[in-house]
């Protein structure tokens, strides 16, 4: 996904439904233990202040309540998340880059990829094995290397924009790429106009109250 890409999508609806009222969170510290045995890198969605946001709390606190004694590290993944959507690129950067240097540093710890709205889209292109067609190499990261998905345990996405979403403001799909795909979680809430048909804008803010952030987190537990 490229800066251009990001910068078309626009428009009262897709603002409204993407621009989301969270309760400010606390910017969460990584575990004490240099390599915890899980770290899960968060992307936050559009308009949650710098940390996890609030989605993004609940799911790690939820997968933290279900893996027992194992240490877990969180990474907020570093981005404005804002409606300045070419600066999403940026959060597509800082996730690859943490990713690739605890495969490195913690061969052993079991990442945890998980994302909310504009951040599931961060975190979807983040998996892609190859450039989306038609967009300009130079100006995206380059695809992890193959060898960093054997670190991931799992990976979960909540409100992605869909396809129709992405097709209708002419972008590239947001897909989890293969690598990953056998150990993804991707879940829409009823209506949520981002990553289905609906047209319920409330629908997006639901997950953790219709229990689908308790869900990605047992997904994830399982995985870990």
């Amino acid at each position: 996904m490229t800066a251009r890409h990001f910068a078309r999508i626009s428009g009262a609806a897709a603002v409204a439904a993407l621009a989301l009222t969270i309760a400010p969170a606390v910017v969460p510290t990584a575990s004490a233990a240099p390599c915890p045995d899980v770290e899960v890198v968060f992307a936050r969605g559009t308009f949650a202040p710098p940390g996890l946001g609030g989605i993004g709390d609940d799911f790690v606190n939820a997968v933290r309540s279900k893996v027992g004694a194992k240490s877990v590290g969180v990474y907020p993944v570093v981005y404005p998340a804002s409606t300045d959507f070419p600066t999403a690129v940026d959060g597509i950067r800082d996730a690859a880059n943490h990713i690739e240097g605890m495969a490195a540093t913690c061969p052993n710890t079991k990442m945890v990829l998980g994302g909310y709205s504009q951040g599931a889209a961060v975190i979807g292109f983040v998996t892609a094995n190859a450039v989306p067609s038609g967009v300009d190499p130079s100006e995206v990261p380059k695809p992890m290397p193959a060898d960093v998905a054997d670190h991931v345990a799992a990976v979960a996405l909540l409100g992605k924009p869909d396809t129709q979403f992405m097709d209708m403001i002419k972008q590239p799909a947001v897909s989890v790429g293969p690598l990953y795909a056998g150990k993804a979680i991707e879940l829409c809430a009823p209506g949520d106009p981002i990553c289905s048909d609906g047209n319920d804008g409330a629908a997006h803010t639901s997950y953790t109250k219709i229990g689908l952030t308790d869900q990605a987190a047992a997904f994830v537990a399982g995985k870990v």
